[in-house]
């Protein structure tokens, strides 16, 4: 009797998970019902095929419309220049001109420009990320008594156009107060200025506000103090937020021409932005084009490395999981 019990069990539990199995079965295919192409559709080889094929075309399009300027660019950089005028298209119908690299980088003094963009770049990211985090620590976690008011002027920034400001901000730059000297010609003079972005600050208290409020509360239970709470609770739980603004803020530093070309006006200091222009009529095209395929190795670095983490806080979803 027990055997034939405990059988009758088996039997039933097999036959709970076959019907959990069709269950969920039935949901996924409904689920997929809801798009364009139902999973009828999908079954007839004309549908499959046909959209087969547009995914591949699209895909194709999309890798040609990416990578296709940048490829062409790299084939550029050594190719020589007389190739470049004749047969732009063709595969390096002369050889390849490696030295294209080496005049770029040393007669052309690229490696200054460059790290000089690199140092610009550094600074302008510390900055940023210094008041992006705790401006929106202040108003998500804090919550000061007129943070809605803040907020409201902080976002109301975002309406004033750019090329406004910048006759204000030079006169600033050019007379900052308190400190009774010009920081035109110092990288101080594009760090600073570069800080003050509401897009940056509104980005992080967004998802700052998606952070468990328990975790908060449990922590100033412990005894943690709002310094100790930002740096070792928020910090730690923000690091997809934090690669967005990163590679926000890295990339829009090193492209930036006009600010740096007002304030820095010794070539010595000036980044690849503002120098690859002024340099450009007077330098070999072959070795021009190496030193612009130079000035996008770091933009291209930062977004490999740091893809997984800005798709991640792209979509600005929940900051725990589970």
């Amino acid at each position: 009797m027990a055997a034939l019990a405990e059988k009758a069990l088996l039997t039933r539990r097999e036959g709970d998970a076959a019907r959990e199995r069709k269950n969920r079965r039935r949901a996924l295919d409904a689920v997929a019902d809801r798009g364009a192409v139902s999973t009828a559709d999908w079954r007839r080889p004309s549908v499959r095929f046909g959209m087969g094929g547009t995914h591949v075309l699209l895909l194709v399009l999309l890798v040609v419309a990416g990578l296709g300027p940048m490829l062409l660019l790299a084939k550029f950089a050594i190719t020589p220049t007389q190739d470049i005028l004749r047969t732009p298209m063709a595969i390096f119908p002369n050889g390849i001109a490696w030295d294209n690299l080496d005049k770029a980088w040393n007669e052309v003094q690229i490696s200054k420009y460059f790290f000089n963009t690199i140092w610009l770049a550094l600074g302008s990211w510390a900055v940023q990320m210094v008041v992006a985090t705790t401006a929106g620590y202040a108003l998500s976690v804090l919550r000061p008594r007129y943070g809605k008011a803040i907020q409201a002027a902080v976002l109301s920034t975002m309406f004033i156009p750019a090329v406004v400001l910048l006759v204000p901000l030079y006169l600033t730059i050019l007379n900052p107060p308190l400190l009774g000297t010009s920081l035109i010609n110092s990288f101080w003079a594009v760090w600073l200025p570069a800080g003050a972005s509401a897009f940056n600050v509104l980005l992080v208290q967004r998802f700052f506000d998606n952070l468990p409020r328990e975790v908060f509360e449990a922590a100033r239970v412990d005894g943690a103090g709002p310094y100790r709470l930002f740096w070792s609770i928020v910090l730690p739980m923000s690091k997809p937020i934090l690669g967005v603004v990163s590679v926000f803020a890295i990339i829009a530093s090193w492209k930036d021409f006009l600010w740096p070309l007002l304030v820095l006006k010794d070539p010595l200091i000036q980044p690849l932005s503002v120098r690859l222009p002024a340099i450009a009529a007077t330098t070999d095209k072959g070795v021009f084009l190496a030193a612009l395929a130079i000035s996008t190795i770091i933009p291209v670095l930062l977004f490999l490395v740091f893809q997984r983490t800005f798709l991640q806080g792209a979509g600005l979803g929940g900051a725990v999981k589970g």
